[in-house]
């Protein structure tokens, strides 16, 4: 009943997705990244199939954890862009969640809160995204300010962020990771440097803790084939059915500004998905989409509630047939390269208007 698109998330691939994070570094401790909704997964539900599994999760702000809490998760929370207020330090410390210091700001945050206990704290060095973090010669003193404040939990956390561990013939996480080393020399703490990206594949990233996110939903964030990213499973497919068909004499324009002519007579498929459902407004013509499992090009522009497809070339198509749009046989990384982005975009900018349905909730 209702209108067709849906996004069905596999729990049982999520959690396999894990599984294989664990497996590719056993002697890390992997947080379960699940910001951004869990990459417009749910987080509420992805965090409830992964708690039995995981000794932590991250998230982006501590809205998201306070979320996280309201649902009932209660295992620790990684707060990965830190407090905003000096207030924050002292709930963070109430409902054990993890504070990045980022920071001489977050210093003092720390510094001027009245937590009723003390609070874990990781560091946060810029060894060269120059986004956020501390500069690697101020590490050992601000490491020695935070352990001696009385608002501190005893083990500190010292993490770093790579800005090319996609790339793997990038020599910069490298050279990020040397950085890493020489800014910790003498502290003896534990570390964290790895996304998915290093952990599956720099070797020499897999720290203490590891910090997956994108692989745990099913992509790979390598523009090549990879024998660990090529384990991982789908975790959300994007899909609808069919609304309208028609046939078109060649001359005739589809859509929007006309953009797109047919060069011979065609069937067109309307399909009920669109850029207020998340689907990329960029994607051009020839984007892929699976209409009863075989491939088809979309044509003209995509509007806000339906795009339309060119079925000329497939077996019969008729009202209500089934259309995926990414998962599983088309990933959702493909889509994304037609449209000029990328697939942790397209998973994140999925709107509500998309109902999300679960399986495999119970193991």
């Amino acid at each position: 009943m209702g209108r067709p698109a849906k996004a069905s998330i596999d729990l049982n691939a999520l959690r396999a997705n894990y599984r294989l994070a664990q497996q590719v570094a056993p002697q890390s401790k992997s947080i379960a990244i699940v910001k951004a909704n869990a990459y417009g997964h749910g987080c509420e539900a992805c965090a409830r199939a992964l708690e039995p599994l995981v000794p932590a999760f991250g998230v982006a702000c501590i809205e998201e954890a306070l979320k996280l809490r309201a649902a009932g998760i209660t295992k620790p929370i990684l707060l990965l862009e830190g407090s905003f207020t000096a207030d924050e330090v002292a709930i963070a410390a109430r409902e054990d969640f993890w504070v990045m210091v980022e920071n001489d700001q977050h210093v003092e945050q720390v510094r001027a809160s009245h937590p009723a206990h003390p609070v874990q704290v990781w560091i946060k060095v810029d060894t060269g995204m120059h986004r956020l973090g501390m500069a690697p010669a101020s590490l050992p003193a601000i490491y020695a300010q935070l352990k001696a404040l009385p608002q501190v939990a005893g083990e500190i956390v010292v993490a770093t962020h790579f800005s090319s561990a996609d790339m793997l013939d990038d020599h910069s996480t490298i050279s990020q990771m040397e950085v890493f080393s020489r800014a910790c020399e003498g502290i003896n703490a534990p570390r964290s440097m790895a996304n998915s990206a290093a952990l599956m594949g720099w070797p020499d990233a897999r720290a203490d803790w590891n910090r997956p996110g994108f692989m745990l939903y099913g992509a790979t964030p390598f523009g090549r084939p990879h024998e660990v990213a090529d384990q991982l499973r789908p975790v959300m497919t994007l899909s609808s059915g069919v609304i309208g068909l028609r046939k078109v004499a060649a001359g005739s324009a589809v859509g929007y500004a006309r953009s797109w002519v047919a060069s011979r007579p065609s069937i067109i498929a309307t399909v009920a998905i669109g850029y207020g459902d998340g689907y990329p407004r960029h994607a051009p013509s020839g984007t892929p989409v699976l209409v009863n499992g075989q491939r088809a090009p979309l044509v003209g522009r995509v509007s806000m509630d339906m795009i339309t497809v060119d079925v000329t070339d497939l077996p019969p198509v008729s009202l209500n047939d089934p259309v995926v749009l990414w998962g599983g046989e088309l990933p959702v990384n493909e889509v994304a390269s037609y449209a000029g982005t990328i697939g942790y975009e397209l998973l994140t900018r999925m709107t509500g208007r998309v109902p999300l349905s679960y399986r495999g909730g119970d193991e």
